[in-house]
């Protein structure tokens, strides 16, 4: 189910891209995107800590 809404995603052209670009400043102003931006950036290095400990883990098991 997820791997498919990634397909989707990245199938986007460059029309696409610029009109969710469009939608998000007028939803969201220009103001709040960098806090978005932001909070995007530590939700993905949470992820990225998250499993890299998650293989570390593994490993060490493995041993």
């Amino acid at each position: 189910m997820i791997s498919a809404s990634i397909l989707a995603f990245v199938r986007l052209g460059g029309q696409e891209m610029i009109f969710l670009l469009v939608a998000i400043l007028l939803l969201f102003g220009a103001k709040k995107i960098p806090d978005l931006a932001k909070g995007l950036g530590k939700g993905i290095r949470e992820f990225k800590d998250a499993t890299s400990d998650v293989r570390k883990s593994i490993e060490d098991a493995q041993s």
